[in-house]
């Protein structure tokens, strides 16, 4: 069994922008916290797109090689200085002749989680982290954590709970146990939400509201026990869910919701709600996957 296996990393894809290294920052924090390494992984593979007078033979890797190996070094700083008020941080970095999507989708085979940024440099000449985090939130094979530019969330957020978004599906469920994980790991609160829509006329509002605080009450269930001094915030409002979610993240540390709902209960799919808050989120959000 591989060291992996046992103690799979976190893995961080960084371009060298703002943004990234404030993905680092994050993640450096999140393995510290699980006791896990920290791989911090920049692809220098050209985009497909060279434009009418750029070719590939006239990409000048050497170049990218040393851009890519000033990045990781300075990422590991930012992800050392996060990680040192919490504990010790086993870092490994990695400078990849490939194209960003396919290198982190292939790492994120082995990694207890993906970190990505919201958008990186825009330009050609590195990976545009934001098709990667779309990419990422669609494709990776372990959870995705999305970090937004540092300015769109106050430090003061930290402090806030974590925010999980209930629909009774299978990776609904998944998610709620990473967001009681991470709020542990945080000493914070769980704040869950669950939201329904009158769908049919002919059934009262209130057996709907009744039915939804049933369907809550049993996706949180042994959580209460397992967890006894955590705080748990009770949400359930008829609303659409992206809508409501993104209300209640105003003060929330981050967002965990599942990758897509299966109509575990009528209006949280989660499908478009992870798209609309990975759009619109100002605070870390962790997309999460069913297991299979």
């Amino acid at each position: 069994m591989s060291a992996n296996a046992i103690n799979p990393p976190v893995v961080v894809g960084i371009d060298g922008s703002e943004t990234a290294a404030e993905a680092a920052r994050w993640a450096a924090v999140e393995a510290v916290h699980h006791r896990a390494p920290l791989h911090i992984v920049h692809a220098i593979g050209a985009q497909v797109d060279f434009g009418p007078n750029i070719s590939i033979d006239q990409i000048d890797y050497d170049v990218y090689r040393q851009e890519g190996a000033a990045a990781v070094a300075a990422a590991s700083e930012f992800a050392t200085a996060a990680a040192a008020p919490v504990g010790d941080l086993d870092i490994a970095t990695f400078v990849v002749e490939a194209l960003p999507i396919p290198v982190l989708l292939d790492r994120s085979k082995d990694a207890r989680m993906l970190v990505v940024g919201t958008r990186g440099l825009g330009a050609f000449r590195r990976g545009l982290l934001g098709s990667v985090s779309t990419a990422a939130a669609r494709h990776a094979h372990c959870p995705v954590a999305v970090i937004p530019e540092p300015e769109r969330y106050s430090v003061k957020r930290l402090l806030g709970p974590v925010l999980v978004g209930v629909d009774g599906s299978p990776s609904s469920i998944r998610a709620i146990e990473i967001a009681f994980d991470e709020a542990v790991h945080r000493n914070v609160a769980v704040r869950a939400v669950l939201t329904w829509t009158e769908f049919n006329r002919y059934i009262p509002s209130a057996d709907m509201q009744q039915a939804a605080e049933e369907l809550l009450s049993e996706s949180l269930a042994g959580y209460a026990e397992k967890y006894p001094d955590l705080e748990v915030q009770r949400v359930v409002v008829e609303d659409r869910p992206a809508r409501r979610l993104l209300a209640e993240s105003m003060d929330t540390q981050m967002i965990v919701v599942g990758s897509h709902g299966r109509g575990g209960f009528a209006g949280m799919t989660l499908g478009s709600v992870s798209q609309a808050v990975l759009h619109a989120a100002d605070c870390p959000l962790i997309i999460v996957r069913a297991q299979s």
